[in-house]
């Protein structure tokens, strides 16, 4: 299958599931794929890429191949812009989600209305803003915060006060410390520290194929990085690594403490993914087992 980019978690579908009994005691998952609308993260203007045809594509062929149900949507909505708990909850940024290059003829409440409707959510936590450099997709929330189960979330942080991202995740710490999820329980936070400041070297940035098409990858550009952005596999958690021992072994420490059932797996080369914008959690995308 063809695609215009790597980025499967925002061009792909979003699985969704309905447990309903199908008889006393047993329990039936009925599984379906959201297929959002896709504009390359911003537009012809904004955006990554001028030609996302093929993205467009993607959604509607694995749902496809899949047998599954397909919910269509008009809404410009990139999977990695959400994260839900399964009980109701939904996480997202407003840097993201309310960006004029997304949908400016929908206000917030009826972004609102189409995520509770698609996602079967009940509430949804507003973040202000992603993480300091992900200008790519203008804050996605799975750089920035994730459910580690209903009520748990880990937070991209740092200690350094003179980081730009520091007062981003201040701000978002004082939103979830205010907040309560869709079941009233406020939420334990567990700070996941990012690496030092990461810059893409003048040899990366020679090594990036333009065609023209792309948004430049520039030298001295400072990366998204962020551990945040990892893949929950069935028994391992899939993490990006980037070269920074203190802090990559310390986000191996926090992820094992936060998912004890789990084997934290390392990916070394994290740093050559995150030179196009994003990481584990960008380039894969779950489906729930169908019965």
């Amino acid at each position: 299958m063809s695609m215009n980019d790597s980025w499967f978690r925002d061009s792909g579908p979003t699985f969704v599931v309905n447990k309903s009994k199908s008889s006393p005691g047993k329990t039936t998952n009925k599984v379906a794929g959201i297929d959002w609308n896709f504009n390359s993260w911003g537009g012809a203007e904004d955006g990554c890429y001028t030609d996302w045809s093929l993205d467009l594509l993607v959604a509607k062929k694995i749902i496809s191949v899949e047998r599954l149900p397909r919910f269509p949507q008009s809404i410009i909505l990139e999977g990695g812009s959400i994260h839900v708990d399964g009980e109701g909850t939904c996480l997202t940024t407003e840097e993201c989600l309310l960006n004029k290059n997304r949908n400016p003829h929908l206000t917030k409440v009826q972004i609102e209305d189409e995520l509770k409707a698609y996602l079967g959510v009940k509430k949804i936590i507003w973040l202000p803003r992603g993480l300091y450099g992900d200008d790519d997709t203008n804050g996605h929330v799975d750089n920035m915060c994730c459910f580690v189960k209903p009520g748990v979330v880990l937070l991209s942080w740092t200690d350094d006060k003179s980081d730009p991202h520091y007062e981003r995740g201040a701000e978002a710490f004082s939103v979830l410390s205010n907040s309560t999820d869709a079941n009233s329980r406020k939420f334990e936070i567990i700070k996941l520290h990012i690496p030092g400041p990461l810059f893409m070297t003048q040899e990366e940035a020679d090594g990036v194929i333009q065609d023209g098409n792309g948004k430049p990858r520039l030298a001295s550009t400072r990366l998204a990085a962020s551990y945040v952005n990892f893949y929950i596999a069935n028994g391992a958690i899939i993490t990006p690594q980037f070269g920074d021992k203190k802090w990559d072994d310390e986000a191996v420490r926090v992820l094992s403490l936060a998912f004890p059932d789990h084997e934290v797996v390392r990916i070394e080369g994290a740093r050559e993914i995150v030179l196009a914008g994003g990481n584990i959690h960008c380039i894969t995308q779950q489906q729930p087992a169908c019965p």
